[in-house]
């Protein structure tokens, strides 16, 4: 299968530092500039994200790549939780053709800081 992500608007979702729900659910909030009325729950994260009303505007017409990072921390910490977000990014970007949700494999911001020095 073959995904055209050219031209996409991208979002990067920073997880470094998060270590529950309450977290990823303020880090999707601020990284896609929800609307103050996104309810922090499974459910309301997977309808925002197939919401074209709540995309960044030239996202529309041109498509969305969300690329999450610093993600493995929370991963370890919070596995279950972690396997329901996979489970809402991937069924949203399934069901939204102008969607695609990333997970970034590199470590966190600390790792390649500390890696760097």
């Amino acid at each position: 299968m073959t995904h055209e992500l050219t031209g996409r608007i991208v979002v990067a979702l920073g997880l470094d530092g998060v270590t529950d729900k309450a977290g990823l659910m303020d880090r999707c909030a601020r990284a896609l500039d929800l609307p103050d009325w996104f309810g922090r729950n499974w459910d309301a994260l997977a309808d925002s994200l197939a919401d074209h009303t709540l995309w960044p505007e030239a996202a529309v017409e041109r498509g969305l790549l969300i690329v999450v990072h610093g993600w493995r921390a929370y991963a370890d910490a919070r596995p279950g939780e972690w396997a329901t977000a996979r489970d809402v990014f991937a069924g949203a970007a399934d069901r939204t053709a102008s969607l695609t949700v990333a997970l970034a494999l590199g470590g966190s911001s600390e790792q390649r800081s500390a890696q760097a020095g």
